[in-house]
Parts: structure tokens; sequence; C-alpha cells
């Protein structure tokens, strides 16, 4: 019998455009040829110009995909993405606590690129107590930084403390993104206890849509094939500057949606 293939899992919501959520997870599961898994936590109507409708399904289906995919398959990573209500965050909490995983990358998606909140407050208590201190690798923006600690954060040595503060809240890993960062380059800044490293590229002019997806899909998927969690972030961000820079606009939006095939174009 043929051994099975290296899987993982992304427990997310659906992009119905394609450019971010499990759509773009799902892509950058198999530009890394892993085998891409998914449990859908919620289901959004968009395209390139907004979200026009957002349904999340019950917990007892969202635990049935769960525990399907992990009792059937070689399952190395588990990435999680927009968990849109505690009842949610509770349930996968719950998956994870009985299936263990071997690594997982908590993106924690709460905040729109409008700038809206989209969880609850007991949704983010939720987030800071049963998931962060189950992550192999948090990966937090600007603003879902700033909401996790309740402070405003300034680019340069207040980013540097600001890892530091994500850190205590129990991740075993934190890449704190840089792209709403005021700085020329962007700056992804990396802590794990006692080890800090910074990933820089170079800042394009667009607006790029499901970089935080694909960015945190790509650490996943390299911590699957046995990556550590600092290289696997740095294999990560190389892999979203090289996407992002060979992006395209498939819709009447102004936004960017990235190639996540680029490194196979280039041969």
């Amino acid at each position: 019998m043929q051994e099975r293939v290296i899987s993982a899992l992304t427990i997310a919501g659906s992009d119905s455009g394609g450019g971010a959520g499990i759509q773009a997870d799902l892509k950058a599961f198999a530009a890394h040829g892993v085998h891409g898994l998914s449990a859908l936590a919620a289901l959004t109507a968009q395209h390139t110009r907004g979200v026009t409708a957002v349904h999340a399904p019950d917990v007892g289906f969202l635990r049935a995909q769960i525990d399907a995919c992990i009792e059937d398959f070689d399952v190395r990573a588990v990435k999680l993405g927009m968990l849109a209500t505690a009842d949610i965050i509770h349930a996968v909490a719950d998956a994870l606590l009985h299936w263990k995983p071997t690594a997982l990358v908590v993106d924690p998606v709460m905040v729109a690129t409008s700038g809206a909140k989209l969880l609850a407050d007991d949704a983010l208590d939720a987030l800071r107590t049963r998931l962060l201190p189950m992550a192999t690798v948090l990966t937090p923006n600007l603003p879902e930084a700033e909401l996790l600690l309740g402070r405003r954060i300034a680019p340069g040595a207040d980013a540097d403390a600001a890892l530091v503060e994500l850190l205590d809240l129990g991740a075993d890993g934190v890449l704190l993104k840089g792209g709403h960062l005021a700085e020329t380059e962007v700056i992804d800044r990396f802590g794990s206890g006692v080890l800090r490293a910074s990933f820089r590229s170079r800042r394009l002019p667009l607006e790029g849509h499901g970089t935080g997806c694909t960015l945190a899909s790509a650490i996943a998927a390299n911590l699957a094939l046995g990556e550590t969690a600092p290289q696997a972030c740095r294999l990560g961000t190389e892999y979203i500057a090289g996407a992002l820079a060979a992006g395209y606009r498939p819709g009447l939006g102004e936004i960017v949606v990235l190639d996540h095939f680029w490194r196979f174009r280039e041969r």
C-alpha cells in the first residue's frame, strides 16, 4: 500500500472570490507540495470590491469536518483563519485539544480591510485564552496585534516591544507582520523564546488580497514539511513577496490577488 502523503488542514472561512480564505490556503498548500484539507468555519459572499454576506455553519458540522480530516489523513500542521464567534472558537479549541496536532498556525482574523472589528468581545477573549496558548506560530498584522494587546503600536522599537508582549500571551512563536507599519520596507518580526529575527521585503505600491491567509498557510505547509518555526516563517515571507509581485487583478476592483504558483511560472 502506498504511504500517505503529508497533509495540512485549514480551518477558516471560504472566499467566494477565490483570493483569500480557504481558497488561498489550499492553493498555498498545493504550491508547497502538501495535500490540502479544509474545514469551513464560515461562508462569505465576496468579490474584489467587498463582502456582501457571511454565514457561519453549525458548530457540530464544523467539528465533524475537523474529525473527518484528522481521522483519515496524515495531518502534520493545522492553520486557523476566520473564526467569527466564541462558539466556533470553543468548538475548534475542543477539537484541537482532542487531536493534538503537531503544529498549529493561528492567523487571528479580527479586523476587516476597512478597519471594522470582526470579533465580538467574548470571541476575542476566547481566542486569547483558548487558542493562543496552543499556537506554534501566531501571525497577527498590526490592527490585530493592537486588539490583542489593547494598545497602539508604533514602528521601530515599539513594534519590537510589542512582539515580546504578544509572546507573553502564550504562543510558542509570533510573527508580527509589517505590512501595516509605516516603515520603508516591509519588516516581519519573528520571536520565539530568546530567538529574534526579522524578514525584510520590498514594499509594493498595490493593495494585495489574501496575503495574511496565504502567509499563514505557507508557514503551516513548511512546518508540515519539517521546517523549524523561524525557518518556516522566513520561507513563508519569501513566498509571499514573490506571489504578491506576480499578482494580478481578476475582478472589477483594484485589489491584487496573489499568484500562488509564481515559482512554477518562472521555470
